[in-house]
């Protein structure tokens, strides 16, 4: 049997792979092993924020597994220490948990939610439609795209979705019962869909009005890649607890909760944990990762190559107007939406040597590494022009 068939006869059918056999990265660059170079333009969806083989997590998560590579919770691990000390001090929050993925983080967030809720007499939780947010079940339950939920019915109580964006459908179901509003600033997998500022305002005011947490999911566009540490940072607003993951570990399992002061005791010993949660080497990988984002340059690097990025790409929309309905998104989190299903225009992009992604079927989402050059967008816009002239 070959790779592929091995991979459908003993793996659950979760996944629909690309047909490339990846035997090494390099920067920008996936190399296949049939010999073939691709510019990485999604970055393990949002994950190799420092590209690949980046020397100085490699040599951090070799000198931490010298030491040990896994043990309880229960020990005091320096690096793991260090680490949630960097995140306190990069972000402003108060306390923070450290779990293996973004799933996991916002599952914890909804436990807080809860146990700071029965303190106050609240249990509604709102979310919005197209947002995406886990694929376990608690996850789910505030997830608002049916093709992830409606299999998986009944979810958890007391969960919400109401219309993204919709300001006065937020009015009419926020109330005294409840607890959290938990949104995406930027929408990722609903189609790189930005909150308005008009949203944004009556969020806070109904915040200062009914005494809920605000949960800010910020594992696909948080730690720099919209040209800012956390997308919120591009509102007058400031959550209560924020969820992130993706690149926080470099490539390794790594997850977070960050509150603030309010929610700062809310969690005793027994309430919440984790086997792997903070494992350190995972964290002695996001030491670099933080660093390399805020003191390294790479949020700046993402907020001014985003900005060329996402002209070449409105150049597009012009040169293409019946193909390219819209160009949307901030720094290095962008979005194209087509007038047609992009499945055949990944496949011309990768057979020119360019890997995207696609969500919400028409939408072309760029999440390329925050290392990224201006030479790196110029060969991507340009085979993706000239992919749109044959069409």
């Amino acid at each position: 049997m070959n790779i592929r068939e091995k991979e459908e006869k003993y793996f659950f059918k979760t996944y629909n792979r690309l047909p490339i056999e990846i035997s090494h990265g390099e920067g920008m660059y996936l190399f296949s092993k049939d010999g073939k170079k691709y510019l990485d333009m999604f970055g393990g969806l949002a994950v190799n924020a420092l590209g690949y083989g980046n020397q100085k997590i490699i040599r951090a998560i070799s000198e931490q597994i010298k030491k040990f590579i896994h043990v309880s919770n229960y020990y005091l691990q320096e690096q793991q220490i260090y680490f949630a000390e960097l995140l306190i001090k990069y972000t402003g929050y108060h306390k923070v948990f450290l779990c293996n993925s973004g799933t996991e983080a916002v599952e914890g967030a909804i436990k807080i939610a809860r146990k700071w809720g029965q303190q106050n007499n609240k249990s509604g939780i709102i979310s919005f439609t197209n947002d995406f947010h886990g694929r376990t079940l608690g996850a789910l339950s505030i997830t608002g795209q049916s093709k992830y939920r409606d299999t998986f019915e009944p979810l958890l109580p007391d969960c919400f979705l109401i219309p993204y964006n919709d300001v006065d459908s937020l009015k009419l179901n926020v109330n005294n019962k409840t607890v959290a509003v938990v949104i995406e600033f930027i929408q990722g997998e609903g189609g790189i869909i930005q909150a308005s500022e008009e949203f944004v305002l009556m969020l806070k005011k109904l915040k200062d009005e009914y005494g809920f947490l605000i949960i800010a999911d910020e594992i696909q566009s948080g730690l720099g890649r919209t040209g800012k540490l956390f997308s919120f940072q591009h509102y007058d607003i400031s959550p209560d607890i924020v969820v992130t993951a993706k690149s926080l570990g470099g490539g390794l399992p790594l997850g977070g909760i960050l509150g603030n002061n309010l929610v700062a005791d809310v969690f005793q010993p027994g309430d919440h944990g984790s086997t792997f949660g903070g494992n350190p080497v995972a964290c002695a990988a996001g030491i670099v990762v933080l660093n390399e984002i805020i003191e390294g340059g790479l949020m700046k690097n993402a907020e001014l190559m985003g900005k060329i990025m996402k002209s070449k790409l409105i150049d597009l929309k012009s040169e293409f107007p019946s193909i390219v309905f819209d160009v949307r998104g901030l720094g290095l989190m962008l979005g194209m939406e087509i007038s047609q299903e992009s499945e055949s225009i990944m496949t011309s992009l990768r057979e020119k040597g360019v890997l995207i992604n696609c969500t919400n079927n028409n939408v072309l989402r760029f999440l390329p590494p925050l290392i990224i050059q201006r030479e790196h967008v110029n060969f991507a816009v340009e085979q993706l022009r000239s992919v749109l002239k044959h069409l």
